[in-house]
């Protein structure tokens, strides 16, 4: 399942910041943050995503997200 949020992972430095923990816990290749547009998308591949621990890993690293549709 593809799940879309708004963020404030804002430019190409923000991204190498969140990149070790977003990997361990979501794997290499199942998030990317698309920086050139004004929402800033952080776009995430998962069966199994655990919103409230998405939110408490990019909180401690300073960031913030919002979904940008209800999550079933």
């Amino acid at each position: 399942m593809q799940y879309t949020f708004k963020s404030s992972i804002n430019c190409g430095a923000c991204v190498a910041k969140v990149t070790d923990a977003l990997n361990d816990m979501l794997g290499e290749n199942a998030w990317k943050v698309d920086t050139s547009v004004k929402d800033k998308l952080l776009t995430i591949e998962s069966d199994a995503l655990d919103l409230e621990k998405l939110e408490t890993v990019l909180s401690g690293l300073g960031y913030t997200i919002h979904p940008l549709a209800p999550l079933a």
